[in-house]
């Protein structure tokens, strides 16, 4: 299966990624894996404002990395995952998003110059 993005990785979300156990971050990087090549909600999904989720549940956590689309690379489609957490409610917090949002317009201003 052919990959239809690439992914990267900042910061917060290689740190969130390392500080989980080891079969958590394989299971994490395995369900991303999956996205790139098709696209499912089971592994990632559009919340809002153009910020989508990684998804995975494993032992009855639910393990989110947000993240959101750059497509101003014509060759080249990329996911940029922002930061992730551990999800405890049935709706992904606001705070989470709206740090996600922040890092997205960071991003693109910084491209721009």
């Amino acid at each position: 299966m052919s990959a239809r993005f690439e992914i990267i990785l900042l910061e917060q979300a290689v740190a969130f990624i390392e500080s989980q156990p080891f079969k958590v971050r394989s299971k994490i990087l395995q369900n991303m894996r999956m996205a790139q090549g098709k696209i499912d909600p089971v592994w990632f999904k559009k919340l809002r404002n153009e910020i989508w989720e990684f998804r995975t549940r494993y032992a009855g956590n639910q393990y989110r990395l947000l993240a959101f689309w750059d497509k101003t690379n014509r060759a080249k489609t990329i996911v940029i995952a922002t930061h992730g957490f551990i999800k405890k409610r049935r709706t992904t917090d606001l705070k989470e998003i709206n740090k996600a949002m922040k890092i997205r317009e960071e991003y693109f201003n910084s491209e721009k110059k």
